[in-house]
């Protein structure tokens, strides 16, 4: 089983930043990829941005050039720096963490509210 604890999340003025951190523990040795996805009132998840086990990184074309996710393998934790919000950021934030032949598992989300 695998525990995901998200924290960061916040209320922002446009044009600000906004760091997001979430640290996993549990039964993550065949870990391969985490990140952030995000879901806005009436809207669909998308993915924000992941990282691989071995760095490679990933962003979605909204959040490129603003975004910069980032890992720290000693403490099993990774980072969402987002900066140049936007109140289109404005979104429930969810880890996730891909593990091998195995279903994703999720954060319960922290909310990201950027005010106009």
């Amino acid at each position: 089983q695998v525990q995901l604890v998200e924290s960061g999340g916040g209320l922002v003025q446009s044009g600000g930043s906004l760091g997001l951190s979430c640290a996993a523990s549990g039964n993550i040795f065949n870990m391969y990829a985490m990140g952030w996805y995000r879901q806005a009132p009436g809207k669909q998840r998308e993915l924000v941005a992941r990282i691989t086990s071995v760095g490679t990184t990933a962003y979605a074309d909204s959040v490129k050039g603003r975004a910069t996710i980032s890992r720290d393998n000693d403490k099993n934790t990774i980072y969402l720096q987002m900066n140049s919000l936007k109140p289109e950021d404005t979104a429930v934030y969810y880890c996730f963490l891909s593990r091998i032949n195995n279903a994703p598992s999720w954060g319960h989300g922290t909310q990201v509210t950027v005010s106009s």
